[in-house]
């Protein structure tokens, strides 16, 4: 291809000059082609590799020199010498004459730079190639990429990496390639080449490790090996980007959401000289707006622009504090230095002015920002003041018209329902609970006036800190906010402060009226969900008098209803009753389902789908955190099996389901201000608590005892034993000591660790939940399948690959469609029609290549019984276990529904040249349709099926049988044997069709036949070894048409070519012609020759050719370059007929004994199956798509 040209100082180094003239220069890359090169070929191989020289991907190169210069341009590249011989001879005839008339040097190479960038720019119009952000580097390292492990175009490169792969004992320098779906190695030292692909969706641990030998390492694990990755220039971005690849691998297995690129990033510099590619600066950008919405809570699809180092200037202590200023397309944020000091939330809808300050010693390059609430905001020491300001300017402008278009909504929304409207307006204050009915415990008089007093005093010390601090959103939340948050918030305020501490309030600000809108849309609508919903309406704090009246219960069903409608793939799950519960006792409902949706799709990723995930992810890191915190009692918990069991309870309700209310509700609010981790704080502390009571325990049911018995109580001393225990009272446990306590002691756990080890859990119970559903399936269906329990798991992996495969790549079906993890497990995984051809051409022993797809569609829809287009894997075993297990019988009664299955089948292709074949069957009548339904959905797993149950033939689909049993065996050694004794079966066949025929329509007179019968088709005979098997089938067929009017012509099939052309849409040709010729297949041709029957056929016999052509009126059609005589002793029409002839038909036992008599196919069928050969080809083939070939000692090495 041609290159924009740049300059190469040694021209000769490593190169073998091949042809040359005055201007231009052809080279080979030593060590390519023919001879290696001998040693030193094998080191410019093994240096090309190691220093990522773009040589090995393109060997050959022209370079442009002037005779006087000593400089030298590369103008092309290629990877083959034909290639590089064409551009090469186009430089000669186009360019070399001209060159000779310049006089100036100069002036030649502008010329020659000019016309080459022409070239470039031409070919680019020409095939419509998009400009992208990818250097000329990287785009040279993804060519490089796709050709060396065969990879299509979908699949994208991200980055590659310099590094040493541990193949054994020996390290492997060479290059990590990380792409959308794959993680890639190769490696070429001395003439030995390494390749590795691993997927990411099969790896279930990553992780850096450091060794005294390998301080610096990544070690990839999958089911069946270990691969260990190191010396890397920069580990650090290494793994952070392999951690997001394999993150959104796993996103994609637990809900099917893929990666798709975004778009909207600014364009690089046009000569940027990193070799960074667009993808990776995508995820780049994702990786640090992740991280910026979870420190300041904001909505999830809040994108970062930029952040900046600043001083905030903050009043309560008059500091200049030291931090850094984070810009969003909603929101302008501040955190300080020192983490707990001072952050701060300004959401641009509330912002009325921001302007620039004058600049002086004491205050450089300062700005300030006003809100509606009049607090002014003041930052200095602002490196590029001025493009920040127009940066907030550009956000500020799209604020204000999205807030102008909300205010019409809300105003059009209030005014068209006002009466809806008033069942969400209920204040905080008077929510579902008033204050005299907050809990049973509360409402006794007994501490009536000593609640009342601690919540004035908590109420006040709250309105101080607003005083000084601000209130609402845009407030400056320090330490001391956390400190009033600990002692516990008041029931007053409570809704509020959890809505603005979760980042609730923004979500509601920005989505008016939606909640409504999201009510009204539910109401009367039934599912799964609202099913389990209406049956845990009455459970949610049964004891709480809010909840003991329909008005209580009709607000929690609107709220989980709604949000079941707003993310279907959670809908509802069991503890999101409890939650919401509490929520809406201290919030109106429209706030309380903001601060569900926060929850679950914000604070507590994937807690409530149907396989509690991020439960179980979370779980594990208790389990971690517990082993590095007290490790003493870790090993004994473990023993007791105690931790999985009553960590999951706690995390999925927020200790709510095992505490007193009146306790909860702190931990409630401590969690909405600081997150998961005070969760892992507070349950390490209940154990910590409990540390030598729990060492004491002998079995889990103790242990529970302890735990439980020690739960956290009110401030009030031995209330909740009294009223839930006859018995001794429990000891007395206050619940601000206990979370202080977790603080004091558990307090250094940080949020980024935790996602840390969330990423390592996720991996490991994904992975653990897939092996589940893997174990269940092959559990399910070993007994009913001669398939071994490792032979089934094989084969479910290939077939969940091939899922995953289209994924990747693109596929004719939707994938949300074919995998759901919320199915039972036989139906997660499913796969349509073209996935199933590529499993039937790697697995089936029937698949023969160009043959494969018509069989392929046929059993593809006798497996799909309930119609929907797609086969589950138990249908796909049931199928393929015929074919490797299944005995003669079996195998023919298979063979056989097959064809039996009515309807139209696909309209194949076959191409041969100019020759284009289409073949399509009419639809038998519905009736007939439901009748064969109903025979095959009575078969039953207990009983087999009765051979005499099975549907009989006619004409048409015994047609479509004998092409089926041709095209099989085209491939085959014993080819021509197999085609004999095919047509001696077909033969005996039709003999039974007829005598049948003749016994069904005697009495009734036979309509069916029109014209006049005329002599037989001229055919050779069935035994001549060089007469083609399709020629010898119509040769059977019309010599039957002779003495009762049956022809093959009764069959009626659907053409798209124009009824009155004269040209021959059919012919046959001998076995001599197409030996050689693999695009014409047996299948093809005897479409061909079935092809239009309806009109009259005329044959001739040509030396060794047979030659079918159409004719109308008598006249033959003519067949460029093949002669023919127009009339002859054998031109006469063919009888013709206007319908199928229902009367002629077979049955299954005709067919059965008709086989059995040929013994060359008995053989066929009866022939054993390598099964484990066949899993362990496909599983070489489907690693990525296609077979991948090493001309290495070192095999691929395959992971998964």
């Amino acid at each position: 291809m041609w290159v924009s040209p740049e300059d190469v100082l040694l021209a000769g180094a490593l190169w073998i000059t091949e042809r040359a003239n005055p201007y231009f220069i052809l080279q080979k890359r030593k060590g390519h082609g023919d001879g290696g090169g001998g040693l030193a070929g094998l080191l410019v191989g093994t240096l090309d590799v190691v220093l990522d020289s773009s040589a090995r991907m393109a060997p050959y190169r022209i370079l442009y020199q002037t005779p006087d210069s000593l400089v030298y341009w590369i103008i092309a590249h290629g990877t083959s010498r034909k290639e590089i011989t064409e551009h090469w001879e186009w430089l000669e005839h186009n360019l070399l004459q001209t060159l000779s008339i310049f006089e100036n040097e100069n002036d030649i190479t502008t010329f020659v730079k000019g016309k080459v960038q022409g070239i470039i720019a031409e070919y680019n119009k020409n095939h419509d190639v998009k400009e992208d952000d990818d250097t000329d580097k990287f785009k040279e390292a993804s060519t490089k990429f796709r050709k060396l492990f065969g990879m299509p175009e979908e699949e994208k490169l991200v980055n590659y990496y310099s590094c040493s792969f541990w193949k054994g004992k020996v390290p492997r320098q060479g290059w990590l390639y990380l792409s959308i779906n794959h993680l890639c190695f190769y490696s070429y030292l001395l003439g030995k080449e390494a390749k590795l692909v691993v997927r990411w969706a099969d790896i279930t641990q990553l992780e850096k490790s450091a060794t005294l030998l390998l301080p610096d390492a990544i070690k990839v694990s999958t089911r069946m090996n270990e691969h260990v990755f190191s010396v890397f220039l920069n580990i650090n971005e290494t793994f952070k980007l392999a951690e997001q690849l394999a993150n959104i691998a796993m996103r994609q297995l637990l809900d099917n959401k893929g990666f798709e690129q975004d778009r909207s990033l600014p364009k690089l510099k046009k000569k940027s000289p990193k070799k960074v590619s667009a993808l990776k600066r995508d995820l780049d950008a994702r990786a640090k707006s992740e991280r910026y919405r979870a420190l300041f809570r904001l909505p999830k699809d809040e994108k970062l622009d930029g952040h900046t180092d600043c001083t905030l200037w903050t009043p309560f202590n008059k500091m200049h504090i030291l931090g850094q200023m984070f810009v969003s397309t909603n929101y302008i944020c501040f955190t300080s230095k020192e983490e707990t000091l001072c952050s701060l939330i300004i959401p641009l809808r509330e912002v009325t002015i921001v302007e620039k300050a004058d600049s002086s010693n004491v205050l450089p390059s300062p700005l300030s920002i006003s809100t509606k609430n009049r607090m002014t905001f003041l930052f200095a020491n602002l490196k590029d003041r001025d493009f920040l300001v127009q940066r907030i300017s550009d956000f500020l402008q799209q604020t204000s018209s999205k807030i102008h278009i909300e205010r019409e909504l809300t105003s059009s929304l209030n005014s068209s329902d006002d009466e809806h409207g008033s069942l969400f307006s209920s204040s905080p204050q008077h929510s579902l609970s008033s204050d005299g009915e907050r809990t049973c415990c509360i409402s006794m008089k007994y501490f009536s006036v000593f609640a009342k007093a601690k919540e004035f005093l908590k109420e006040q010390a709250w309105k101080n800190h607003f005083a000084e601090y601000g209130q609402g959103v845009c407030m400056y939340r320090t330490e001391k906010t956390k400190e009033l948050v600990l002692k516990g918030i008041p029931e007053s305020m409570r809704g509020e402060l959890w809505l603005l501490f979760s980042g609730t309030v923004n979500e509601m600000a920005t989505h008016p009226g939606y909640y409504e809108d999201l009510v009204e849309k539910s109401m009367g609508k039934y599912n799964l969900a609202t099913e389990e919903i209406e049956r845990d309406l009455h459970r949610s704090l049964p004891e709480h008098p809010a909840f003991q009246n329909e008005m209580g219960i009709a607000a929690l069903r609107r709220v989980l209803t709604a949000y079941a409608f707003r993310n279907p793939n959670i809908g509802y799950c069991q503890a999101m009753n409890i939650v919401t519960s509490v929520l809406l006792l201290y919030a109106k409902e429209e706030e309380a389902f903001w601060l569900l949706v926060a929850l679950c799709e914000r604070m507590l990723p994937d807690y409530y789908n149907t396989r509690v995930v991020g439960a179980l992810v979370d779980q594990g890191v208790f389990e971690e955190l517990a082993r590095e915190y007290i490790p003493q009692l870790y090993d004994c918990m473990q023993d007791l099996g105690v931790i999985s069991t009553i960590s999951l309870s706690w995390f999925l309700t927020l200790f709510l389901s095992v505490m007193p209310f009146e306790s909860a509700v702190v931990v409630v609010d401590c969690f909405f201000y600081d997150g998961i981790k005070v969760i892992f704080q507070l349950a390490l502390s209940v154990l910590h608590a409990n540390i030598h009571q729990l060492l004491g325990c002998k079995d889990d049911g103790e242990a529970m005892t302890v735990l439980g018995r020690t739960a956290p109580s009110p401030p009030i001393p031995h209330l909740h034993s009294l009223l839930t225990d006859n018995g001794e009272p429990h000891p007395e446990v206050d619940i601000f000591k206990l979370v202080r306590s977790s603080y004091e002691k558990f307090g250094s756990i940080r949020a980024d660790v935790i996602e840390q080890m969330r990423f390592k859990q996720r991996l490991r119970v994904i992975q653990t939940i897939e092996d589940t559903t893997k174990r269940n399936v092959v559990r399910t269906i070993v007994t009913e399948t001669a398939f071994s329990i490792d032979e089934l798991e094989e084969l479910y992996v290939l077939f969940k690959a091939e899922h995953l495969t289209s994924c990747y790549w693109g596929g004719s079906s939707n994938p949300t469609e074919r995998h759901d993890p919320s199915l039972p497990y036989l139906e997660q995984y499913r796969i349509d029609m073209e996935q199933f051809k590529g499993l039937f051409n790697l697995l089936f022993p029937w698949a023969n290549g160009a043959h494969s797809d018509p069989l392929a569609l046929r059993l593809f829809r006798l497996l799909d019984q309930n119609g929907d287009a797609l086969i589950n894997f138990r249908e796909f075993i049931s199928g393929l276990g015929v074919l490797c297990h299944g005995d003669l019988t079996e195998k023919l009664k298979l063979l056989y529904k097959m064809h039996v299955i009515p309807g139209e089948c696909a309209s194949m292709q076959f191409v041969n040249n100019t020759l284009f074949v289409h073949l399509t069957v009419k639809k038998l009548n519905t009736p007939e349709y439901r009748h064969y339904l109903k025979l095959w959905n009575q078969e039953t797993k207990s009983k087999l099926e009765n051979t005499k149950d099975l549907p009989k033939l006619n004409q048409s689909q015994f047609i479509e049988l004998c092409k089926t049993l041709y095209s099989m065996f085209s491939e085959d050694v014993a080819e021509q044997e197999l085609y004999h004794a095919t047509a001696t079966v077909t033969s005996l066949l039709l003999e039974m069709g007829e005598v049948g025929k003749l016994f069904s329509s005697s009495g009734r007179k036979d309509h069916n036949i029109e014209g006049e019968s005329g002599p037989s088709m001229c055919t050779r005979d069935a035994t001549d070894p060089k007469s083609s098997p399709e020629a010898v089938l119509d040769g059977m067929f019309q010599q039957r048409g002779q003495g009762d009017g049956f022809a093959l012509a009764d069959i009626r099939l659907e053409d798209s070519s124009p009824k009155d052309t004269g040209i021959s849409s059919a012919m046959l040709i001998s076995d001599d012609e197409t030996k050689d010729d693999t695009s014409m297949s047996s299948y093809s041709v005897l479409s061909a020759g079935s092809h239009e029957l309806d009109e009259k056929l005329q044959c001739e016999d040509i030396a060794d050719d047979t030659v079918l052509v159409r004719s109308e009126d008598g006249s033959s059609g003519e067949r460029s370059n093949r002669p023919h005589s127009s009339g002859g002793p054998h031109d006469r029409g063919l009888p013709h007929s206007t319908s199928i002839d229902k009367d002629w038909t077979i049955t299954f036992e005709q067919f059965l004994a008709s086989v059995l008599t040929e013994q060359a196919l008995v053989h066929y069928f009866e022939k054993p199956v390598e099964v484990a050969a066949c899993i362990t080809n496909a599983k070489n083939v489907q690693t990525v798509g296609r077979p991948l070939l090493s001309t290495s000692d070192y095999e691929i090495s395959l992971s998964g």
